[in-house]
């Protein structure tokens, strides 16, 4: 829906329709007008202006004779409930994906359905055809796989929308597709010739019900964006001056996608039953595509996705979310907000702007991981036509015909994930895989175990956050294909989602990494969330083979601090209440262990600050006249002990230096270092920490002190 600047100004007049191309004279149907000038021909944004004509005479029951007015563009919410209701019921009659549904049409049409069948069977019948001689060839190479998979993209391309669609879900399917697939399949995009603009048109007033120049006082003459399943004009609704988008459904769409559906769930069928080397349910999925492919079919189903859509994520003032016109929406009509802007892979023209590709693509990403892992009600197609970059620096989706959810465990299982990783805990990222539902119960996660180990011992030969997130999905693929690994719709989904924004970033910055791009909100979300599951995620990442990594600590405050929702009042609250509470006991160990170790850190490297301060004629009294000073450590154990204390202090620092940071804010931990079970713990520490002191004092005077210079 990015606007295109006019070639020239052109003014309209009313003529008589245009021969050869104008529809005849419908009740109610406006005169198509074309432009009265001898500039530059006009651009797909030149409107058609639309003659004023009185509107119908006002029906018996009194309702309105014209589309509804508003006395005013911003409606209240009950108004705009009414509006949203009145769409809902032109929308009753919307077909519903139903397998029986379709059988119970087609199957009584055996010359339709041969008809298709043998176009579909002949096409890709021939392609697996050269597959299989591939095969018998032994020619397996990557350069052949590539050259097929362009093959395949270029057919399901020409077979139309509905195969377009199953295209782009193949794309998504490491489980079903290898990785040379993948990446043309993904390619596919949403672009198909466009149906007369007199048959949209038609479409228009007869679901809304009213003549187009009562509606809209001008329309662009031709799509400014076709899709698969529609195309959208640019028009002004005559009673606000509002501009807006009219998304208007392809003619016969339903029937063409129903009769594709039936087919491709019977070849599903035979697949099942026959091709073993397939473990995943293709009925199942052929089933799960078509419901989304059939919701997209419903615009009125798409405006309330928009809708949630907005009122989750465009509380932030960076995101951009058009708002619906439910008066002038139906199954088959959507009228949105017009947005001004600029698609992501236009960088040259963002950058003319005054932009920076990467800045909004990093709104993006960390719109996309609140969409995935806190509400878990995601965009599923964010393909660059379907997010724009406003002239304000905004980032604005659009199309929410395909959503898509997280489920709440898969959520956090996602984040632990993350943990384990960066743990090189392949085990637990093994066990993970029966959270995000990957996996059966019942299977055996052993063998994966090394095959992960495998490809992350290479890929982490760099940090987490310098990997490349297609690296990443590409080695997953690889693990994915080869065990019997049924990967959710959601998680399908996610990592098209992330692939997609990672892609329109390497335009701008061939070295940017989504991961490092996604380390604040999930070290904010390790630092601060309460789920059990998260919680213990962060005690696994900081609690690393018994010993307090501060180091970690240290980078997850650095990270946390970029995100703007970070908030050091909560930082840890969740790890302290688990410390005091009856679950805490292995916690409590490992802290007193580490606080003991701090405290005594702390305490010598104070003495030995003191020492390096003193003056020098002070220095042999204090040492005794030893010249390697009054402690009897090696220079290691002292360059241990100041670097952790340093650790300790930059921690506290990067609390302090929290935006509003307020002692008051640590009252909180006050309160429950009050708790009983807190005095206790304390009592330990001091007991610790007066043992080790005592020790080193014992050390001290019992040890041989160290010639200088030796460690």
């Amino acid at each position: 829906m990015a606007a295109t600047a006019s070639a020239a100004a052109v003014s309209f007049s009313l003529l008589s329709p245009p021969r050869g191309r104008g529809p005849h004279r419908r009740r109610g149907a406006p005169f198509l007008l074309r432009a009265a000038s001898t500039a530059a021909p006009p651009s797909p944004d030149l409107s058609i202006q639309l003659s004023p004509r009185a509107s119908p005479p006002a029906p018996a029951n009194g309702a309105a004779a014209g589309p509804p007015v508003a006395a005013s563009f911003a409606r209240d919410r009950a108004e705009d409930l009414q509006a949203e209701g009145r769409a809902m019921a032109r929308a009753a009659g919307a077909t519903v994906y139903s397998p029986e549904l379709l059988a119970e049409r087609y199957g009584s049409r055996p010359f339709k359905v041969a008809l298709r069948a043998a176009e579909v069977l002949s096409k890709l019948g021939a392609f697996g055809v050269k597959l299989l001689l591939d095969e018998r060839r032994g020619d397996s190479s990557s350069a052949k796989r590539r050259a097929r998979a362009v093959e395949l993209r270029t057919i399901l391309t020409r077979l139309g929308p509905t195969f377009v669609k199953i295209g782009q879900g193949l794309s998504t399917r490491p489980d079903l597709c290898p990785a040379e697939y993948l990446e043309e399949l993904a390619e596919l995009q949403d672009s198909l010739p466009t149906f007369p603009d007199e048959e949209a048109f038609a479409c228009i007033e007869r679901e809304l019900g009213f003549p187009l120049d009562s509606i809209y006082s001008t329309i662009s003459p031709s799509p400014i964006a076709a899709a698969s399943l529609g195309q959208v004009y640019k028009a002004r609704l005559k009673y606000s001056g509002k501009l807006v988008a009219v998304k208007v459904q392809r003619p016969g769409i339903e029937d063409a996608i129903g009769l594709d559906f039936y087919l491709l769930r019977g070849l599903g069928y035979l697949i099942n039953k026959y091709v073993d080397v397939v473990t995943s349910d293709v009925v199942a999925l052929m089933d799960e595509f078509a419901r989304r492919v059939f919701q997209e079919l419903n615009y009125v189903q798409e405006g309330q996705n928009a809708r949630r859509f907005k009122k989750l994520y465009a509380d932030k003032q960076d995101v951009l979310v058009p708002d619906i016109f439910w008066d002038y929406t139906s199954a088959k009509v959507l009228t949105m907000e017009w947005i001004e802007g600029v698609k992501l892979n236009q960088q040259a023209v963002i950058e003319s702007q005054g932009l920076k590709v990467l800045d909004l693509v990093n709104i993006g990403i960390q719109c996309s991981l609140r969409q995935l892992l806190e509400y878990g009600y995601f965009h599923a197609d964010p393909h660059p036509g379907n997010i724009l970059a406003t002239p304000e620096g905004k980032l604005a989706f659009l199309d929410f015909g395909m959503m898509s959810e997280t489920p709440e465990d898969a959520r956090v299982a996602i984040i632990g994930h993350v943990v384990h990783l960066v743990n090189r805990d392949y085990e637990a990222m093994a066990r993970d895989y029966y959270a995000l539902d990957f996996l059966e119960p019942d299977v055996d996660v052993s063998p994966i175990v090394p095959a992960l180990k495998n490809f992350f011992d290479d890929a982490l030969n760099a940090t987490v956050s310098e990997l490349n997130f297609k690296t990443i999905v590409d080695g997953l693929g690889a693990v994915l294909y080869q065990y019997p690994f049924n990967v959710p719709a959601y998680y399908a989904l996610i990592l098209r989602s992330l692939t997609v924004l990672e892609g329109l970033a390497l335009y701008a910055d061939p070295d940017f990494k989504v991961l490092a791009a996604s380390y604040p909100y999930f070290a904010k979300r390790l630092l601060t969330d309460p789920n059990p599951y998260l919680r213990d995620a962060l005690i696994e990442l900081l609690f690393k083979d018994g010993r307090f990594r501060w180091n970690r600590l240290e980078n997850l405050l650095v990270q946390g601090r970029q995100d703007r929702e970070f908030a050091a009042k909560d930082a840890l609250q969740p790890v302290l209440k688990l410390l005091l509470g009856p679950d805490g006991e292995e916690l409590r160990v490992l802290v007193v262990k580490e606080a003991v170790r701090v405290t005594e850190a702390i305490t010598i490297g104070t003495l030995i600050d003191s020492y390096n301060a003193a003056p020098e004629f002070l220095k042999p009294l204090i040492s005794s006249g030893n010249p390697g000073g009054p402690f009897k450590f090696s220079e290691a154990e002292q360059e241990q002990m100041m670097e952790l204390r340093d650790q300790v202090f930059r921690v506290w620092g990067l609390l302090r230096s929290s935006n509003n940071f307020d002692p008051s804010l640590l009252q909180p931990i006050v309160q429950v270092l009050q708790e009983p079970e807190a005095r206790v713990l304390g009592s330990r520490v001091a007991g610790g920490v007066t043992q080790r002191l005592a020790a080193r004092l014992l050390q001290q005077l019992l040890r041989t002190p160290p010639a200088p210079g030796s460690s």
